[in-house]
This record gives structure tokens, C-alpha cells and sequence, in this order.
């Protein structure tokens, strides 16, 4: 059933209908068979975009509507709910957009953001590599000056929209740790069509088969100075500013896929008779159902709750990662209690639940593992 949501305008509240309905005629229809073909859904991100669904937390100036954080989150947990992939790609997306917006040129985002945030260009972010995935200060892809330009050699592992973006938010090095400012890492904004850009095949997932993740090779691949975002040594900072954001788009992305398989449990258990009636009123059944629902319930105040830090301009790094936890690791478990309601019918795919859960292990890993966010909130207390 729909969830009950407290919007600060009508506006918001607007936006939420608005979603669910796209969800509901435009993704959920559709989510099931390209997850099997692992079709890339590039259309219904134009949708989206058309729809002013990717640009909501950036200011209309720039393209964007201008909505607090608190109400984008909650749109993409409604995306989620109805097609993970496609809630995901969109979190990734606002996140390839950030480092512009916050480190770019006014010229640069006049350039480049009104058609990121509306759709027209699908953004891709590369900050891992195979040997640096959670220390990203030990990355080796490089970018050597050359006149105007940069050269940059190299890999970056685990790229979500690898191989379809349109453009690709780089960090790679400019300097050896030391030797230059700031981290030695530096941020570009690459077009998907630079000549010497690759991508290698496509990883082979559990879940999230039409979410397309890929290494990206570059091979001498040329960037105009005008590409890169900020100073020199810059990168690392603006990279590790939006994985706060990022970890709270993961942590709604976990709570919609987690509504989604509650909703599927919930339901099944109405309509499956078991001795006589049906199984929601077996007490053994719905106290796990009721769990169920309260874990759904917590991990969306955690995540709101730091997105309402957010929008307040407080410091939310360590409530940022108290989300991405509990939220992960709620679905993870949601989605398995899913499974086990519905019985030998959860393990098969003619029901939904296994997928959800096959979806949600991916949620612990990325945007900082579970293990490096539990790490993360240790030093916040340590402070």
C-alpha cells in the first residue's frame, strides 16, 4: 500500500503523486523483463528527466527544481520501489552531476548542467579502482599535463552506467602524494565519446542486471583544461563531499526495494490459506510481517533524518552513514524474511521478492561498505 509521507509544501506532496504514477504506468510494468534480458533502461531515464525527476535538489537556476533533500530522497524511494536499477542509476546520476555544482565554473554548469539535470545526458562517476575500492587516496589513474591539455592512463573499476553515460565525473592523479596540493587527485568531467575511452565488458551480477557496471579504460584519453573541475589536488575533497549524498541516495534506494518486498510479503500472505485461514493470521507469520514493517519504518527515519541535517546546512557525515547502514542492512534482511513468507514460491521468479533480495545484497557494498560506514561513525565518536 502507498506510504504514508509528510511533505513540507502541497508542491512536494505533488511531486510524490507524480512519481508514483510514472512508477507505476512507466517502470514497474517493465522492470521484471529488462532485469532478465538485462536490457540498460536509457529511456526511462528520459523520462525521468522530461519529468524534472533528476535535477530535484539543484536550484532552478541551474536546471533543477529546487526541492530539499528530504523530498528528492523520498522520490527515489518511490523509483526504487517500483525498479531498483533504475533508482539507483538515478542517485548515481545526481551524484556525477554534484562535483559541477559545487566545484564548477559559472561557465561550466551553463554549459553542461541544464541538460544533465534534465535528462538529455546520463552521467557516470568513476572514483574506484580494482586495487582502491574503499581508499580511494591510493588510486594510480592518472592525468599528466600536456599544454592545454590533460592525458589521462588508467581503470576505474565497479563504473554504474559504465559503457552507456553520456559523460563521466574522473578523479584521477595529477601528482604523487606530496608533491603538489591538495591530495595529488584531481576531478574531470569526460565526454563518453573521448577518443581512447573504453569500456570493458560488463560485470557479470547477481542483481541488477540492467544496470550496466563496468571497468572504463582509459588509454591516452585527452581533456581540455576546461574540464576540470576545480584546482589541481582538488579531487579527492570533491569526491568524498558527495559520497555523503550518495550513501543517503543508496539508503532510499534500500528502503523503496525493502517497501516493495514488505508490500509482496504482506500480500501473498492475505491470499495463501493455511489451516484454514489465511497465513497473515498465523501469530507466528505476522510478528514477522510487523518486524518487517518496523525496520522498513526505521531505516526511512534515518535517512530522513540526515536528510533533514542536510537541508538544515548542519553536519549529517556521520548520520549519512548510520542511514546507508541500518538502511542496507534492513532490506537485506526485509527481502530475506520476504522470501522465506512466500515459501518455495519466494525462491522462484515467478514472484518478485527474489530478485529484491538478490538486488540488495550489491546495497552493503557500494558507496562505502557497511564495514567502512560502521568505521566511519566509530571516528565521529572517537571525536
Amino acid at each position: 500500500m502507498p506510504v504514508q509521507r509528510l511533505m513540507p509544501t502541497r508542491e512536494s506532496a505533488d511531486l510524490i503523486d507524480l512519481t508514483r504514477d510514472i512508477a507505476a504506468r512507466e517502470l514497474a510494468p517493465v522492470a521484471s523483463q529488462h532485469e532478465r534480458d538485462g536490457r540498460f533502461p536509457r529511456e526511462q531515464f528520459r523520462v525521468l528527466g522530461r519529468a524534472g525527476l533528476l535535477g530535484l535538489p539543484y536550484p532552478e537556476e541551474v536546471g533543477g527544481s529546487g526541492q530539499p533533500y528530504e523530498v528528492y530522497l523520498q522520490v527515489v524511494e518511490e523509483i526504487a520501489a517500483a525498479w531498483a536499477a533504475v533508482g539507483v542509476g538515478t542517485s548515481v546520476h545526481a551524484l556525477s552531476c554534484f562535483g559541477l555544482f559545487t566545484a564548477g565554473t559559472a561557465q561550466q554548469k551553463e554549459q553542461w548542467l541544464p541538460d544533465m539535470l534534465g535528462g538529455d545526458l546520463l552521467g557516470a562517476y568513476c572514483l574506484s579502482e580494482a586495487h582502491a575500492g574503499s581508499d580511494p587516496a591510493a588510486m594510480r589513474t592518472r592525468a599528466v599535463r600536456d599544454g592545454d591539455d590533460y592525458v589521462i592512463d588508467g581503470a576505474k573499476a565497479w563504473t554504474t552506467h559504465g559503457g552507456q553515460a553520456d559523460f563521466y565525473k574522473v578523479m584521477a592523479r595529477t601528482s604523487a602524494p606530496g608533491e603538489g596540493p591538495g591530495s595529488g587527485i584531481s576531478c574531470f568531467l569526460v565526454p563518453a565519446d573521448a577518443p581512447g575511452l573504453t569500456a570493458d565488458h560488463a560485470e557479470d551480477k547477481m542483481g541488477l542486471m540492467s544496470s550496466t557496471t563496468a571497468t572504463m579504460l582509459f588509454d591516452g584519453v585527452r581533456v581540455p583544461e576546461q574540464r576540470r573541475l576545480g584546482a589541481e589536488g582538488d579531487g579527492l575533497s570533491i569526491a568524498l563531499a558527495g559520497l555523503d549524498a550518495g550513501r543517503l541516495g543508496i539508503a532510499a534506494v534500500a528502503t523503496g526495494v525493502a517497501q516493495a518486498a514488505l508490500d509482496a510479503a504482506v500480500a501473498y500472505a492475505k491470499e495463501r490459506q493455511a489451516f484454514g485461514k489465511a497465513i497473515i493470521d498465523h501469530q507466528g507469520l505476522t510478528f514477522l510481517l510487523a518486524d518487517m514493517a518496523a525496520a522498513v519504518d526505521s531505516a526511512r527515519a534515518t535517512y530522513l533524518h540526515a536528510a533533514r541535517l542536510r537541508d538544515a546546512a548542519r553536519p549529517y557525515g556521520r548520520e549519512a552513514s548510520v542511514a546507508k547502514l541500518v538502511a542496507t542492512d534492513n532490506a537485506m534482511k526485509i527481502t530475506t524474511d520476504a522470501v522465506q513468507v512466500l515459501g518455495g514460491a519466494g525462491y522462484t521468479k515467478d514472484f518478485p521478492v527474489e530478485r529484491y533480495m538478490r538486488e540488495t545484497k550489491v546495497m552493503q557494498i557500494f558507496e562505502g561498505t557497511n564495514q567502512i560506514q560502521r568505521l566511519v561513525i566509530g571516528r565521529h565518536l572517537a571525536r
